[in-house]
């Protein structure tokens, strides 16, 4: 088995036939869970970031601001006073950074295509959030890792993105559609992604998952 079959999340060569559409195929890892898409698949960084250009995200939608609440509230509700946070993939309109400003809360910004700042991974955090864009992750297992790192004892790592529902085929699930949406995560590959870095995850909303750093953590590769 090659490695377009293998999982980008937990590194096995396990990735099974599991779905195929006129466009792409679908694996699944047996071992954490995770559905991915094979990288022949991926797009062009250009054609990918024309994708993100036409979103119409903005912090004066009150229903953008509404859709971010469900990990907004959860996070803001455990966080100490002036707390300092990174929103990882903030987008072409980053808006759940202001409402943590508008908070009391610090926050710095990191986006492949728009806040493009590697060195904001050389600090620590209090929080670091993540709204819809661990689906679109080519290389979850370094990029989860690397997030995790710059979290500080205790400190918050919140997460929304669609769940693999359990409930509709997936063939009929619509955000499989998205040809940026390249790994799809079941509450089950979050328990195994908890497991890695000591932790317990705990799902606050239908798509929010908040993992907390224990404090005596040692900073160490998922296994």
């Amino acid at each position: 088995m090659g490695l377009q079959n293998q999982c980008p999340l937990c590194l096995g060569e396990s990735g099974d036939d599991f779905f195929q559409d006129d466009r792409r195929s679908f694996l699944r890892c047996s071992n954490c869970r995770l559905i991915f898409v094979p990288p022949h698949f991926f797009l062009s960084p250009e054609k990918e970031k024309s994708r993100y250009d036409t979103h119409q995200n903005s912090p004066e939608d009150p229903r953008y601001r509404a859709f971010l609440s469900q990990l907004f509230e959860p996070v803001k509700k455990r966080l100490s006073k002036n707390s300092k946070g990174l929103d990882f993939g903030s987008g072409p309109g980053p808006t759940l950074s202001v409402m943590f400003e508008e908070a009391g809360h610090q926050m710095t910004l990191y986006d492949r295509f728009y806040a493009f700042e590697p060195a904001v991974f050389k600090k620590s955090y209090d929080f670091i959030t993540s709204s819809e864009t661990v689906e679109h992750l080519h290389n979850p297992k370094s990029e989860l890792d690397q997030i995790w790192s710059c979290l500080k004892p205790n400190g918050i790592l919140g997460i929304m993105t669609q769940f693999v529902p359990s409930t509709i085929e997936f063939g009929s699930w619509y955000y499989k559609n998205d040809p940026t949406h390249v790994c799809f995560f079941e509450r089950q590959t979050f328990h195994w992604l908890a497991k890695g870095w000591d932790t317990s995850p705990e799902f606050v909303a239908k798509n929010v998952v908040l993992l907390t750093k224990r404090s005596d953590f040692l900073n160490h590769s998922v296994r």
